[in-house]
């Protein structure tokens, strides 16, 4: 079973509990992996967003009653955050948790590991990021995916300027006429009629 959701942009007007989570959930029977899927939050408040994450995953995973995170992104990490009818413990590891990793305890299944996809980053790059986080052959880290997904942005734009400018220089050389001659107009100005080669001069 694959649980997805969408990806559109939050609503200006929603707060970040009242909107649906971004999230997307490796298929249940693949392979065990390092990441079971992603989460792209809205912010970097826990207690808002951690309630509406835990509201989907709850009849997905079984009850989840321990949330940890590295700090080195959150700034405020609240020790229990009411989430789907009761409360959920959330703790925190500096040195042996990935900083861009959400670990999740579950009542009844066991342990479940989501990459967390900064909320800043750009829809085209979280698309991306949760495409990789669930693809069959995945084996990459938390930040192994997020550097990957930067090495990728870095060299888009790369070659998205590259082509900017190569454009740029086709340009000032005479652009598309440089290559049709024939669709240039004569650099001579003609006044009256031309004569053939039968004519004479």
């Amino acid at each position: 079973m694959t649980a997805t959701m969408l990806l559109t942009p939050a609503v200006e007007e929603r707060t970040p509990s009242s909107s649906p989570p971004r999230l997307v959930l490796a298929p249940a029977g693949t392979a065990p992996a390092l990441i079971d899927g992603a989460w792209w939050p809205r912010s970097r408040d826990l207690k808002a967003e951690l309630p509406a994450l835990i509201e989907v995953l709850d009849p997905l995973w079984g009850r989840i009653t321990q949330v940890t995170v590295n700090p080195t992104f959150w700034p405020v990490i609240p020790r229990r955050v009411p989430a789907h009818g009761h409360v959920v413990h959330v703790g925190w590891f500096e040195a042996e948790q990935d900083p861009h990793k959400l670990l999740l305890l579950s009542y009844t299944v066991g342990r479940w590991d989501l990459l967390v996809i900064p909320p800043e980053t750009a829809p085209a790059t979280a698309a991306r990021l949760m495409a990789t986080a669930t693809d069959p052959a995945r084996s990459l880290t938390a930040t192994g995916l997020i550097h990957e997904a930067e090495r990728f942005r870095a060299a888009a734009e790369a070659a998205a300027d590259a082509d900017s400018f190569r454009e740029a220089v086709w340009d000032s050389e005479g652009g598309h006429d440089a290559r049709h001659p024939a669709s240039r107009t004569s650099d001579r100005t003609v006044v009256g009629p031309v004569p053939t080669p039968a004519e004479g001069v």
